[in-house]
């Protein structure tokens, strides 16, 4: 069996970054990810270091520089706009557009794969958009305006958008990024669920350490030097987690399993 065929997702030797008719800014290389299916994954790193851009390349909304990557053993770059949008739903860290979209219409846009030109809803896209609403407390804001929303309410429609777009795979960016604590750990123990109950793969960029130490099946850790993947309990073993920062101030503290300042 082809190595690509045995993980939902699955790249070899990939290099990120940016490229242009003068010049090639690579800003990772030699990423190679064997991710199985329904795993929550959190992507940790220093600001800066990549997190975005190896996200925004997972997900085809920029190009890779070099290597394959595969999405259920097929190449990211063999598979069309709609095929992908039928595998993967973005929540990227852009603002909304001011609009005055209600919260059922916001989240009835992750079912735009499937609806027809005109964009009717069947009721099968209403099911659809209803229990995405349920499964993240939001049902009901239904009729509730976009604008009227707190941060933490925004951030629970928008994963039910990409919930109703029913895919097996959900990349989040910075989803906890501008929420409070109380929210913060709402977010994470919600999408967690969605791994253990619905079986979805969902990946996160977050700076929540210890809330990803606790929750993550898996973690992929940004390095100045390269990238590491795995399971918690191994990187910590292996004292992988010490190569997160290039810093002095700080180190992992393996029987407590949190960061503390260094000479502490």
């Amino acid at each position: 069996m082809d190595t690509a065929e045995k993980h939902i997702i699955n790249t070899l030797d990939l290099s990120i970054g940016y490229a242009s008719k003068r010049a090639t800014s690579t800003i990772a290389q030699h990423i190679n990810i064997e991710l199985h299916e329904g795993h929550f994954v959190c992507l940790l790193g220093k600001n800066g270091i990549g997190k975005s851009t190896l996200l925004r390349t997972l997900t085809k909304v920029q190009p890779q520089l070099k290597g394959d990557i595969f999405i259920k053993s097929k190449k990211l770059v063999a598979i069309n706009n709609t095929e992908l949008s039928k595998n993967i739903s973005v929540v990227l860290t852009e603002k909304l557009p001011e609009n005055n979209l209600s919260v059922f219409e916001l989240v009835a846009l992750g079912r735009q794969p499937y609806t027809n030109w005109i964009g009717n809803l069947t009721d099968t896209d209403v099911d659809f958009i209803q229990q995405a609403l349920k499964q993240t407390n939001t049902l009901h804001l239904a009729n509730s305006k976009c604008f009227e929303l707190s941060d933490g309410q925004l951030q629970k429609v928008l994963i039910a958008r990409a919930l109703a777009q029913n895919t097996p795979i959900i990349v989040l960016d910075e989803p906890t990024a501008h929420l409070d604590i109380h929210h913060t750990i709402e977010t994470f123990s919600l999408l967690k669920k969605l791994t253990e109950i619905h079986h979805k793969t969902i990946i996160i960029s977050t700076h929540e350490i210890n809330l990803s130490l606790q929750l993550a099946d898996e973690l992929w850790l940004m390095t100045p030097s390269n990238f590491i993947s795995g399971k918690v309990e191994k990187l910590i073993e292996t004292d992988k987690l010490d190569l997160l920062f290039d810093s002095d101030l700080i180190h992992f503290d393996k029987n407590l399993k949190q960061f503390i300042i260094s000479g502490k």
